[in-house]
């Protein structure tokens, strides 16, 4: 459900998350207006109103904490992407210290690593899963570097920097591929939607002379909310939907390799 939400346009996924809960939450304002009547309402304004304002800080806190979370991680994400280019260029360029086979069996196992995943794994990491294809290409790329001979100390520290480099690379797909699994886990949903719910239920319980004052409060109140969850929702998976990271550092080091030779 939360990655079909993500995967919408921004506009749909707002007036899914944002506009019916609000609008669904100023209509049940009224109904229980009615329902219950001002005189109830209004009489658990005191002792309602100290409880409403624990429990708003309890929620407001845990949805703070939710958000800066999915931020931190989609950070981690561009990072990664970045760290994983400039792998593959440094790859690339360290190559030149060697001649022959191994230089261009290495070089071509990185253009064609960079293709599979600006061309495959692109699509899989929408719905948080690796390409085998990009893997296999992975396994052929240290298969290609770990078959360079070093010949003296020169070449021992070239094949040493090299094989750091290679490391950096394969955690940093590895690190991309965990955050395109989402950063927020089930239970927490959990809690961030039943949290939100039992907020905007709470408001319920108050009164005030005028309904549209009221029901407009409820309003706010609930998008507010929701404008927090939906924010959570469209950066949670960082490869998914409108608001993703973008791959063009790999992409753009792919054309540059290109044009290399």
């Amino acid at each position: 459900m939360i990655l079909w939400l993500t995967s919408l346009p921004l506009w749909q996924c707002a007036v899914l998350v944002i506009g019916l809960t609000t609008v669904g939450t100023m209509l049940l304002t009224v109904l229980i207006r009615r329902i219950v009547g001002f005189e109830r309402l209004v009489s658990n304004n005191e002792v309602a109103g100290f409880k409403f304002a624990v429990l708003g800080v309890v929620y407001a806190v845990l949805l703070g904490f939710a958000v800066i979370t999915v931020w931190e991680k989609f950070k981690q994400a561009q990072e990664a992407v970045t760290s994983e280019a400039s792998a593959s260029a440094t790859i690339y360029r360290l190559t030149g210290g060697t001649e022959g086979a191994s230089q261009a069996a290495v070089r071509a196992a990185v253009r064609q690593y960079l293709k599979k995943v600006v061309t495959y794994e692109a699509n899989t990491m929408e719905i948080g899963d690796a390409d085998v294809s990009t893997t296999l290409a992975l396994n052929s790329l240290y298969n290609a570097v770990l078959a360079l001979r070093p010949q003296g100390p020169e070449d021992s520290d070239l094949f040493v920097a090299t094989l750091g480099e290679l490391h950096t690379l394969a955690e940093a797909r590895r690190e991309r591929l965990e955050l395109s699994r989402g950063a927020v886990p089930p239970v927490m949903w959990a809690v961030l939607f039943g949290g939100a719910v039992l907020t905007i239920a709470f408001a319920f319980f108050f009164g005030t002379k005028h309904v549209r004052s009221q029901v407009i409060m409820a309003g706010m109140l609930a998008a507010v909310i929701f404008m927090s969850v939906f924010v959570i929702i469209n950066i949670n998976y960082p490869f998914t939907g409108e608001l993703r990271v973008s791959l063009e550092p790999l992409k753009y080091t792919l054309d540059n390799l290109d044009t290399q030779d």
